[in-house]
């Protein structure tokens, strides 16, 4: 038994653990490749793992079904051909799976360089079922599109939802609004949420070891998805860039204020290159950034970004020591839901807003380029201190009667009620049923 055909049988061995399910689904499109992208550590393999467990249930022979991970070190270094080589010795194991349907799982593929060609070709030449993985958003896209030639459909996996959040656990998630009890368990949750995050192998954790875990999954990322990915060569700078963001998530973000500050600290770094790194952050998954909704590129372009981390457990963990940031951690979790419920829309579709009057609204759910939208979703802790009520309700005011909207909504930690406005009607409604979407 050679090299390949000893880790397809130890990988096979591995395919059984106990996975607690996601409410992800993969895409499912005949003759195409379904690709799962996401950032390290949010629970990719454990989804293939699912669906291999999901197929076996279903009658599908263990012997058909082919897992491997690319960031196996007994593959290294990568040679040319090891794919087809790996290919070669699971027929060889399973010649029958050959004439049958076969399904390859190949987790994190952007480790080797002509992986799509690779696809391509088993799609047009074997029968096969194909299920690719990769934590690089830019990577698989653009390999998805032009090497692919439109064989493989992506899916977006982030942490748990809260949802996810409460089954890990083993919580009921609530399907229609809760008695008092449920209501306090539900309440108590969302904190622990907003605290701990949704990375799959922190849930079981105390809270020092889960700041220390997350920590090191910033560091993975920059080292892995980074520093060595790119070639950069100011790693401490690069570092600087990125704790800088994530300790600004839910607010806006100047290249040019962060660039001087971080001079001011002695991290001596050109402007492009930030630019550049935080292209890269973007498409390792570690945050993301939301436009200024305009239907002018120049304005989107000129005007302040604001920053969201992948997780708000991964910026609690950043914070410094002592910083509360609820209100941004709840806003980077709403952020996070809308994200996850507007996979199917085009890149864009979740904005924030200044209104004529200099006042901002979290989110507009829409299209920038066209100039339209279709929801206003506002974020604060509560608004029960009449400053904080009439400077939501007014930002959504002048933001409702720009857009021609006759609802909005303002999602809090527990306050619920319905504020009627000349405009309209703006909802309060507290954060665990808003992202339960009761």
């Amino acid at each position: 038994m050679n090299v390949f055909e000893k880790l397809i049988t130890e990988n096979r061995e591995r395919l059984l653990p106990n996975v607690k399910r996601r409410d992800v689904s993969l895409a499912d499109v005949p003759g195409m490749a379904s690709v799962l992208i996401g950032m390290r550590r949010s629970g990719k393999t454990f989804r293939l793992y699912q669906e291999i467990q999901t197929l076996l249930a279903s009658g599908v022979p263990l012997n058909r079904i082919l897992y491997v991970n690319f960031e196996d070190d007994r593959l290294y270094p990568i040679e040319q051909g090891l794919m087809n080589k790996l290919l070669e010795a699971f027929y060889r194991l399973a010649p029958e799976a050959r004439s049958s349907e076969a399904y390859l799982f190949l987790d994190e593929v952007q480790s080797v360089e002509g992986w799509a060609r690779f696809a391509r070709r088993i799609l047009d030449t074997e029968n096969v079922k194909l299920f690719v993985t990769g934590s690089s958003a830019k990577l698989l896209s653009s390999e998805v599109a032009t090497e692919f030639r439109g064989r493989g459909c992506s899916t977006e996996l982030l942490p748990l939802s809260f949802r996810e959040f409460l089954i890990f656990r083993d919580v009921t998630p609530a399907e229609s609004v809760p008695g008092a009890r449920v209501r306090s368990t539900l309440e108590a949750a969302l904190v622990e949420y907003l605290r701990t995050g949704g990375f799959p192998a922190v849930q079981t954790l105390d809270e020092n070891r889960c700041v220390q875990v997350l920590q090191d999954y910033v560091e993975l990322v920059l080292l892995r998805d980074i520093i060595e990915r790119h070639g950069i060569s100011n790693a401490h700078a690069a570092r600087s860039f990125a704790l800088t963001l994530l300790q600004q998530a839910g607010g806006r973000m100047s290249v040019h204020k962060t660039h001087n500050d971080l001079r001011s600290r002695g991290v001596n770094i050109g402007k492009d290159t930030l630019y550049s790194l935080l292209d890269h952050f973007t498409d390792a998954f570690l945050l993301f950034t939301v436009s200024l909704f305009s239907r002018s590129l120049r304005v989107r372009q000129s005007n302040l970004r604001k920053i969201y981390a992948v997780d708000p457990g991964l910026a609690y963990s950043i914070a410094p020591a002592g910083s509360a940031n609820l209100g941004a951690r709840l806003e980077n979790a709403v952020y996070l839901e809308l994200r996850r419920r507007s996979v199917i829309l085009r890149q864009g579709s979740i904005s924030y807003y200044m209104t004529d009057y200099g006042h901002e609204v979290d989110f507009v759910i829409g299209d920038s380029d066209m100039g339209t939208a279709n929801r206003l979703v506002q974020v604060c802790t509560g608004i029960s201190e009449e400053p904080t009520r009439a400077r939501e309700v007014r930002a959504l005011s002048e933001a409702m009667n720009k857009m021609d909207l006759s609802e909005a909504e303002i999602v809090t930690m527990n306050e619920s009620e319905e504020i009627e406005t000349e405009r309209g009607l703006i909802r309060v409604i507290p954060a665990w049923a808003w992202l339960l979407d009761l």
